[in-house]
C-alpha cells in the first residue's frame, strides 16, 4: 500500500508543476516517461519554497520557510512524511543522492529573498547559484541517471541553464519585484532610470549563459534533451522577444510567449530534432 502514498504523493508534485508553469509542465511530458516524476518532485519542492517568500505576504515567513527547511531534511533522514511535496522530494533525492550542499544553497537564496532587497555582484552570484543553478543540477542528478562522469561533464552547461531561466525570469519580471516586492536583483542598476545600456549589460550576460548551455545540452543523455531543448528554447525566444522592446517597455509590461507561439516552439523542435540538428 505504500506505492499508492508515493503515487498520491508524486501526483501532488506534478499537479504543482502543472498549475504553476505551464511552458515547464510541456517540457516535462518531452522527457522519458522514467524522469518526468523525478523532475516534477523537485519543481514541486522549489515551488513551494519560492511561493512562501513571495506570495504569503501577511503571515510569518521567517517561520515558515524554517519549518519548511526542517521537515525537508527530517523527510529526507526518514524516507518518508505526511508532507506530499516533501515526500515526492525525499524520493529523488534519496533515490539518485542528490548532494544535500544544494539543497543547502537553494535555502540560503530563499531567506534571503526575506530581507534582501538590493544585490551587489558577488551578492548576485551567491543568490542566482543558489535560487537557480542548484536546481538545474538537481535535475542534472536525475538526467545523468547515476552517471558521475557524465555528471560533473555537464555541470558548468546545467548551472548556465539554470541561471539563463532565471535572470530572464528577472528581466521579464522586473515591474512586479521593484514595485510589487522592492527587489533589484541586477546590481548597480537603478529602476527608476533603466537605460538602454542597462538592458544591454544584463542581455549580454544572459546570451552567454545561453551559449555556454547549448553545447551542455547537446551532450545530455538522450532521455533527457529533448525535453530540456525545448525548455531551453521557449526561455531563448522569450528572451529574445524582450531584447526587441525598450528598456522603458519591460518596466511597464510582463513579457509572455502565446500558447500558438509554444506550440510552434516544440514543432520546430521536433523537426529539428528528428533531422538530427539540434
Amino acid at each position: 500500500m505504500m506505492q499508492i502514498f508515493h503515487e498520491v504523493s508524486e501526483a501532488c508534485s506534478k499537479i504543482t508543476t502543472e498549475r504553476y508553469s505551464t511552458s515547464f509542465s510541456s517540457a516535462i511530458k518531452l522527457l522519458h516517461k522514467q524522469l518526468r516524476p523525478h523532475i516534477h518532485n523537485i519543481y514541486g519542492f522549489v515551488r513551494f519554497a519560492d511561493e512562501i517568500v513571495d506570495t504569503f505576504h501577511g503571515y510569518n515567513k521567517e517561520q515558515l520557510i524554517a519549518e519548511f527547511k526542517k521537515e525537508t531534511y527530517t523527510a529526507i533522514e526518514r524516507g518518508i512524511s505526511l508532507n506530499p511535496i516533501l515526500h515526492s522530494f525525499q524520493i529523488t533525492v534519496n533515490h539518485y543522492k542528490i548532494d544535500h550542499a544544494l539543497i543547502d544553497a537553494f535555502f540560503h537564496s530563499m531567506e534571503l529573498d526575506l530581507n534582501q532587497y538590493q544585490y551587489d555582484a558577488n551578492g548576485y552570484e551567491e543568490y542566482i547559484y543558489g535560487s537557480a543553478e542548484v536546481v538545474g543540477l538537481m535535475c542534472l542528478y536525475v538526467f545523468c541517471e547515476g552517471c558521475n562522469n557524465s555528471y560533473h561533464a555537464l555541470k558548468p552547461a546545467a548551472r548556465s541553464l539554470g541561471a539563463a531561466f532565471q535572470k530572464v525570469n528577472f528581466l521579464r519580471d522586473i515591474k512586479n519585484d521593484f514595485e510589487g516586492l522592492n527587489r533589484t536583483y541586477f546590481p548597480g542598476c537603478d529602476f527608476k532610470n533603466f537605460s538602454e545600456a542597462d538592458k544591454k549589460t544584463i542581455e549580454q550576460d544572459i546570451q552567454n549563459d545561453f551559449n555556454h548551455a547549448y553545447q551542455g545540452i547537446l551532450q545530455l543523455p538522450v532521455k533527457a534533451r529533448f525535453g530540456v531543448y525545448v525548455a531551453y528554447k521557449y526561455y531563448l525566444s522569450l528572451f529574445n522577444k524582450i531584447k526587441r522592446l525598450p528598456s522603458v517597455n519591460i518596466l511597464e509590461e510582463r513579457v509572455r510567449i502565446p500558447n500558438y507561439g509554444k506550440a510552434l516552439i516544440v514543432a520546430k523542435a521536433g523537426l529539428r530534432s528528428q533531422l538530427n540538428f539540434l
